[in-house]
């Protein structure tokens, strides 16, 4: 019989063989692997914990041990020695764990609970208060990603990316009448992400190929046009996302016609970049 360390064991191998894509209980939710040191041993221990983001930047676990009477052993390390290594699948980054209080507590579980009832009942099973923790990242220079290329780095970030907005269109059919607050804030956090990723490419990436390879420029041209075009989509959907009468239906129809322009984007973008990318910049 497989003990809980076994089945930790099994969750972190298949997560960092897979760019972060496991099966089981986690398949299909939004998992990271939390590295943590001993608060007495002061040995490092890796924990998978399911997330969800904040909107800020940061991410949220919670010390639920599934409704234990005791706090679980990686959120007592994490008190003792608040710096921490998180792996997301595509990334690995330091960050500092900030357990939070009082109102700001209260709300970000509210939103959990909104998002999946299973929160809740953990907390009934408990007389403790479940702690929520944010991870905030530690600045260090260019972004740590797992990838063994600079194509495959940047496939990995594609597909991080396509796993988002399939999690996201799974969450808003399965949403009530109304918008809940845990699934605006995802999708503004995507509406981030991909933002974030295209002005780096156009400040930084396309630039240099465009030096390094002329024979490029086309493709460039066309993909900077496509930023544009995405800007605008990007732009609809945090404009529905704002409306607190919004129609789960006119998300979901924004999301899907969004989903299709960025598979087609990053297709493309991979057919003519990766190659080139693979063989040498320079």
């Amino acid at each position: 019989m497989n003990t809980p360390i076994d089945f930790n064991r099994q969750i972190i191998e298949e997560f960092r063989a897979n760019g972060g894509c496991v099966g089981g209980p986690f398949e299909g939710g939004r998992l990271l692997l939390l590295t943590t040191t001993g608060a007495r041993s002061g040995a490092v221990h890796t924990t998978p914990l399911g997330y969800l983001p904040n909107g800020d930047g940061r991410v949220l676990v919670i010390a639920s041990a599934a409704g234990a009477p005791k706090h679980p052993a990686w959120y007592h390390n994490l008190v003792a020695h608040p710096r921490v290594t998180v792996e997301a699948g595509v990334f690995t980054y330091e960050a500092r764990a900030v357990v939070l209080e009082g109102a700001e507590r209260d709300r970000a579980f509210a939103r959990a609970v909104d998002s999946d009832p299973g929160w809740s009942e953990y907390q009934e099973k408990t007389d403790r208060i479940l702690p929520v923790v944010a991870l905030e990242e530690i600045p260090a220079g260019p972004p740590n990603i797992n990838a063994s290329s600079v194509g495959g780095a940047l496939k990995a970030v594609h597909d991080g990316f396509r796993r988002e907005l399939a999690l996201i269109r799974k969450e808003i059919a399965a949403s009530g009448p109304g918008l809940g607050a845990q699934l605006r804030v995802n999708c503004l956090t995507l509406c981030r992400g991909l933002h974030n990723h295209h002005t780096g490419e156009d400040a930084g990436m396309f630039p240099l190929l465009g030096r390094n390879h002329p024979e490029l420029a086309p493709a460039l041209e066309r993909l900077e046009q496509e930023h544009q075009k995405l800007a605008v989509l990007l732009a609809d959907l945090q404009n529905v996302i704002s409306d607190r009468d919004a129609d789960p239906q006119l998300l979901l129809a924004e999301v899907e016609r969004l989903t299709e322009e960025v598979e087609n984007h990053l297709t493309y973008e991979e057919e003519q970049l990766i190659p080139v990318l693979d063989g040498g910049m320079c």
